[in-house]
């Protein structure tokens, strides 16, 4: 995992950059790139691409989090060990 290329991509979608930071999460293949990976598939809306991705995450779920965004400061506080 490349902590600040994932950081990067979380604030580069919480700035609506779907595609820039799409580019970066696909780049990886742990658990916390593909749960970026997975939200984005969320805010694009498309339900089952993004369930896949959760389905990567080991415990993530489509249904966990409400609002992309919420959980987009989730992962960025996961990142930031906070």
């Amino acid at each position: 995992m490349n902590k600040d290329a994932l950081l990067t991509a979380v604030k580069l979608a919480l700035d609506g950059e779907w595609d820039a930071s799409h580019k970066i999460a696909q780049d990886y293949s742990d658990t916390t790139a593909n749960w970026i990976h997975a939200v984005l598939h969320k805010i694009e809306g498309d339900v089952w691409n993004s369930k896949y991705w959760y389905a990567r995450t080991h415990g993530k779920k489509y249904e966990d989090f409400a609002q992309a965004r919420s959980e987009l400061i989730a992962i960025q506080d996961v990142l930031e060990g906070n």
